[in-house]
């Protein structure tokens, strides 16, 4: 997973902010325009557009323009990239905590290290 490593410190710098997040839930639900994501946020345009430039940079959204308007729309590609990383941390931990649980539940079992 070392070489995935660079794209993830991209994307989890991307999710690190609320409004970012905001921004990919609406587009689970489909593509918008760049206007209508700005709406719900108490904020300038160009303010706005450094976000929808790190979500793009990132991988995790795709824009393109029509006519005057640009469009967004969500990467799929990349979020399965974080639901690898998650899947593989999570039976990892899961090893460790069966493992920790055998530990103290079975008084004198000789847990071989992984």
């Amino acid at each position: 997973m070392e070489q995935f490593s660079n794209s993830l410190d991209h994307i989890f710098q991307a999710l690190a902010d609320p409004t970012r997040r905001a921004v990919l839930e609406r587009l689970g639900h489909g593509p918008a325009s760049v206007g209508e994501l700005a709406m719900p946020f108490d904020m300038a345009l160009p303010s706005f557009m450094k976000h929808i430039t790190m979500l793009e940079a990132s991988g995790l959204i795709r824009t393109h323009k029509r006519g005057r308007v640009r469009h967004c729309s969500i990467e799929p590609q990349r979020l399965a990239l974080i639901d690898g990383w998650l899947a593989d941390q999570r039976a990892l931990w899961t090893g460790r905590t069966d493992r920790l649980e055998r530990f103290v539940t079975q008084p004198g079992h000789k847990d071989k290290p992984r």
